[in-house]
């Protein structure tokens, strides 16, 4: 087996996860495979932890066969010929990471992305996406009652901090559990009664966010059911916070009429056309989940919400947008934050994002690297889901060609570069290149 290599993160300051725990670290090398640690001062888990755990530490990686990271590796600290496996944000052509590619298969590396470790229906199995929900809703929280603060109208949400405030995920639930309490018993102002908080997208992401709001008093509705909620006479409850989930089918239609079949959206997504403006002016919060390329329509765009800006109809306060992708789904998120200046905000009346959280508009949470905000919480759960394929990583041989290479099909799927040459799933890359 070859040796293993746990990369220091230096992406960004905040990046304090690890791919592996000091006790999975330690696994490993009792079932016989050596692991080598970069030091790192601001690694979740400190230098002496994986030592105890039976890993070397180093300065360097040139010894390592294998090299786990996160983020993305800076061209000037690739190394030769080496199996780097990490998050490579390079699948769709991303611009600012092709000289990442390009230096890798000048370098005769091998390329394995987490993101594309998949099975058989095309579903990922090692992932963060669960800690960016949770991160991600609990930041959305603390922008939506930083907002309503900083307008004068007090709710419990002004207590909650940014995750990563928090030493873990439960202390921030726990919190979050005495502001529900609160709004049970005391009740939201009137100002922004209905609270409707909805959703877009049910998976992973998603899940991790519900999870975080379930804490407060929760009542869920069908999208259907929300032109109730504000009609005439209704008389919408203040103890609670109304939750709607919202999926494909409530975010585009067939443009000849024909009735919404899921699978037929995403091979032939040019035959609809996006409805998810319907339910705009009804939120209050939207927490962007979804995958989203070019080929779909937008969740919320300029235009439209100045049309209902105009019209006195625009209640929505904040977009926590986990998706993160500039000038996707949402279109006012022109720009990635961090932890230190997490929020964007979008000045309807002027079309114009700044920096500055309070005023006018739209709150835009576009914190890029969120579940690094849970870094104890999301290097555990990562390092389980990874687990099952540590012996077959160990193991590679970049050697050998890739189409007799021995490989579980998870994996395999998930090369990007063999030896140095993009492989038969990855080719279209070169055009990128």
């Amino acid at each position: 087996m070859g040796t293993l290599g746990i990369r220091k993160e230096d992406k960004s300051k905040w990046e304090r996860r690890a791919p592996l725990a000091p006790d999975q670290v330690e696994e490993l090398r009792k079932a016989g495979i050596e692991v080598l640690v970069e030091s790192s001062p601001v690694r979740i888990h400190p230098d002496a932890a994986y030592v105890r755990g039976g890993a070397d530490l180093v300065g360097g990686l040139e010894k390592a066969d294998v090299i786990l990271g996160i983020k993305e590796v800076p061209v000037a600290k690739l190394l030769p010929r080496k199996t780097y496996a990490f998050f490579s944000h390079t699948i769709k052509g991303q611009t600012h990471n092709m000289p990442m590619l390009r230096r890798l298969m000048e370098l005769g590396c091998t390329l394995i992305d987490y993101e594309r470790i998949v099975d058989g229906k095309g579903r990922r199995l090692v992932f963060f996406g669960y800690h960016a929900g949770l991160a991600g809703m609990i930041d959305t929280l603390w922008l939506l009652g930083r907002r309503l603060h900083d307008a004068g109208v007090e709710t419990p949400l002004a207590s909650v901090r940014q995750a990563f405030e928090y030493e873990d995920a439960r202390a921030a639930c726990d919190a979050l559990r005495l502001a529900g309490n609160e709004i049970a018993s005391r009740g939201l102002p009137r100002s922004v009664v209905p609270l409707v908080i909805a959703f877009a997208g049910y998976g992973n992401v998603s899940r991790g966010a519900q999870h975080v709001l379930s804490h407060l008093p929760v009542t869920e509705l069908a999208p259907e059911e929300l032109p109730g909620l504000f009609a005439p006479g209704a008389a919408a409850n203040p103890h609670t916070v109304y939750k709607v989930v919202l999926k494909e089918q409530h975010q585009a239609e067939r443009i000849d009429g024909a009735p919404f079949v899921l699978d037929d959206y995403y091979q032939n997504p040019e035959q609809y056309r996006g409805i998810f403006e319907r339910w705009v002016p009804y939120l209050s919060v939207l927490v962007n989940c979804i995958y989203w390329d070019e080929r779909y329509p937008k969740l919320l765009t300029r235009r439209f919400l100045q049309e209902l800006h105009g019209q006195k109809r625009l209640r929505l306060l904040a977009v926590g947008d986990i998706t993160c992708d500039i000038d996707g789904s949402i279109e006012m998120t022109t720009q990635a934050t961090n932890q230190e200046s997490p929020a964007l905000r979008w000045d309807p009346a002027a079309d114009q994002v700044t920096r500055e959280v309070s005023g006018p508009g739209v709150g835009i949470l576009a914190v890029d690297n969120l579940p690094a905000e849970l870094p104890r919480d999301a290097t555990r759960h990562f390092g389980e889901s990874l687990k099952p394929y540590m012996a077959a990583l160990s193991a590679i041989d970049p050697g050998v060609a890739f189409d007799t290479a021995s490989l579980p099909p998870e994996l395999r799927k998930a090369v990007i570069v063999w030896n140095g040459k993009l492989t038969p799933d990855y080719q279209y890359l070169e055009e990128y290149l």
